[in-house]
């Protein structure tokens, strides 16, 4: 029987909640395309390399390590999937003893302004169902565009207020951006007594949401902390989805399947192990108040993936204490592949910033550049652009120089379809039609080479920036309503 409280979820709601507290990452899209890759690479290799051989052997096999750790991601989430449904048996939960502050920092323009609005009636909406002591932060510059529109949006609820970041605000390194607007509001937080132990910070992006999972993904995880005592985690992080009806440009929301994949594989690996080295996205992200008050947000002028550096630095300070939960936030790709690329571009270049970063801890540092300089050789790894150039140079040959790499080659490659198609699943589970269109599956998968220069090439593009020590800019593309 529905609980009032459940009675004042939209059905809708409800129904996405039991849909997908039955779902788990499957191991048979892996399995089955490796066993078509590997026999096909065997089938296809000649017995002599060519000219590409000696190149190809050491860049189709350089991501073994992403994908060696995605796999285990895939494990550890099923694991933690299960044993959260053994716990809580389905139940609700309501947290009376701890304080959430959900910070949404907005450039506050009007083509961003609508996204704004749906993700924070969402959490107006779902929150306080878990959450009695609430309160949603939105952190605008002073004299920003859509600033009526704000205002008139926090005066329909008393739960959500606006924190104005004043024109003459400068943090003591000089920091811009977003990361300057979260560390003002971070500062007010300590001011107002708010760095509590008990008391944490969930950092959402303006366009993303959240649901009845989220909300009861995020206080299950908080009341473990509470009955963890001197083991308890003080950092977590979600799986960050796209629902199709937000998606304007269908293309780019096919290649964004790659992103909760992501979640699932690489990064449920990392931080749900403890130590989030493969960095955390800025969306879904829940830290202790207390902890926060610790690092803050002042990076610097040149940082524009403030995400990434607050998680390098937590691994160094806490290492062994983040942890990953199987809550949902519900985002929207870019609008145009104009947007894709700007939005990849920035990432590149502020990630090859941290790796050069001195500042931060050479190991982990050592991680991030191989992450990196994958993502950044992109262009010439692609399949398509091998070919091509074979062509070119007139020897096609593609064998390595040792048999013993096919298999290699072929998990790393099984590993990208793997991505793409469970990806796309979980994208079209949280969607209002859960259904996946018959071209929708075939498609993903044959546009992978497609997506991989849709990613590589602005990741090639953001790290030579960086080398030509480019004027740093954080370009906010317009967000889907």
């Amino acid at each position: 029987m529905a609980t009032p409280r459940d009675r004042d979820v939209p059905q809708q709601a409800r129904e996405l909640h039991r849909r997908l507290s039955r779902w788990r990452p499957a191991y048979q899209p892996l399995i089955v395309a490796y066993v078509v890759i590997v026999a096909s690479d065997f089938w296809a290799a000649g017995p002599t390399p060519g000219t590409l051989g000696w190149p190809l052997t050491v860049m189709w096999t350089w991501p073994i390590f992403t994908t060696l750790t995605g796999i285990v991601g895939i494990r550890r989430t099923r694991r933690a999937l299960r044993a959260s449904a053994a716990r809580w048996h389905g139940q609700g939960l309501t947290i009376s003893g701890s304080f959430l502050i959900v910070v949404v920092p907005t450039v506050g323009r009007h083509d961003t302004y609508p996204a704004l609005e749906r993700s924070v009636l969402s959490y107006v909406t779902f929150l306080p169902r878990c959450f009695p002591r609430l309160r949603i932060d939105i952190v605008v510059d002073e004299g920003c565009e859509a600033a009526d529109r704000i205002a008139e949006l926090a005066a329909g609820s008393p739960l959500i207020r606006v924190v104005t970041v004043p024109r003459w605000y400068r943090t003591a390194n000089g920091t811009r951006f977003k990361a300057r607007a979260t560390h003002y509001s971070h500062e007010l937080r300590i001011c107002e007594q708010e760095h509590r132990d008990d008391t944490w910070v969930l950092h959402m992006d303006d366009d993303t949401g959240v649901g009845p999972d989220t909300a009861l993904a995020v206080a299950r995880f908080i009341e473990e902390q509470a009955q963890a005592g001197r083991n308890a985690k003080h950092l977590a992080q979600g799986i960050l989805t796209y629902p199709r009806e937000y998606a304007v440009n269908r293309l780019t929301w096919l290649a964004d399947s790659a992103r909760p994949a992501e979640d699932v594989g690489r990064f449920s690996a990392w931080t749900g192990s403890g130590t989030p080295r493969a960095g955390v996205h800025g969306e879904l992200l829940l830290v202790r108040a207390s902890i926060e008050a610790t690092i803050g947000w002042d990076f610097g002028p040149r940082s524009i993936v403030e995400d990434a550096q607050f998680a390098l630095i937590f691994s160094a300070r806490y290492e062994g204490r983040s942890g990953w939960f199987g809550g949902r936030c519900y985002g929207a790709s870019p609008a145009c592949l104009r947007d894709f690329f700007r939005q990849r571009e920035r990432w590149s270049w502020g990630l090859a910033g941290l790796v050069f970063n001195r500042s931060l801890q050479r190991r982990n540092r050592l991680l991030l550049g191989y992450s990196v300089m994958s993502w950044v050789v992109g262009p010439i790894q692609n399949v398509g652009v091998v070919m091509l150039i074979g062509v070119m140079i007139a020897d096609p040959n593609t064998s390595p120089v040792t048999y013993l790499v096919i298999p290699l080659w072929a998990l790393n490659m099984a590993y990208v379809v793997w991505m793409y198609w469970e990806g796309l699943r979980v994208n079209a589970e949280v969607s209002a039609d859960p259904r996946r269109r018959w071209w929708e599956s075939l498609a993903v998968v044959l546009l992978i080479p497609i997506f991989g220069l849709m990613e590589s090439i602005p990741g090639l593009r953001g790290f030579l920036k960086f080398a030509r020590h480019a004027e740093n800019k954080f370009l906010v593309i317009a967000k889907p309503s």
